[in-house]
């Protein structure tokens, strides 16, 4: 098998992407284009987007209303994103998701330590202030009892939700 020109590494490496993989490689770009759309404004500006084309794509993208109108838009911001190279805008994203996570995580954190406190009572707030040193004990304590009283009584739980509040501003969140 000497005979052959070439090998099948080179006849790999020479043929073009096939046309499934040039949609895959489209359709995950449109959807790169999507996820720009939903972004928040102050999350859009921490993406580097130089192409003012695209930038104008998006801000009409999140103007339509009409499902159609939009399929099409987000099929151009796509059209837009296959003349750039994405790898800087894919890795903003990533690092919006990866702070998106953290502060999921913070946010569960938080709502752990306020069930501890309702469960426990005075015995977690030991914990708390390991946790949380400006934590105000007595503080603390009045938004227990009145959650108590709120249970007690069937009323809203407003002190549940000022308990939270709290530990988010202790936590500088």
């Amino acid at each position: 098998m000497a005979d052959q020109p070439f090998s099948e590494d080179a006849w790999d490496e020479e043929t073009p992407p096939s046309k499934s993989a040039l949609k895959r490689q489209m359709t995950a770009l449109q959807d790169i284009g999507e996820r720009l759309v939903e972004l928040s404004d102050a999350q859009l500006k921490k993406v580097p987007i130089d192409d003012p084309r695209l930038s104008e794509a998006i801000a009409e993208a999140r103007r339509i209303k009409a499902r159609g109108g939009l399929r099409r838009q987000l099929q151009y911001i796509g059209k837009l994103m296959r003349q750039i190279d994405p790898d800087g805008i894919q890795q903003a994203l990533d690092e919006l998701d990866g702070q998106h996570q953290e502060v999921n995580a913070r946010f569960h954190q938080l709502e752990k330590l306020r069930e501890k406190l309702i469960n426990k009572g005075d015995r977690a707030l030991e914990e708390i202030v390991a946790v949380f040193p400006d934590a105000d004990r007595q503080h603390l304590r009045q938004l227990l009892r009145q959650h108590e009283q709120e249970t007690k009584q069937g009323k809203a739980n407003t002190a549940f939700k000022k308990l939270f509040r709290y530990f988010k501003e202790l936590d500088g969140s």
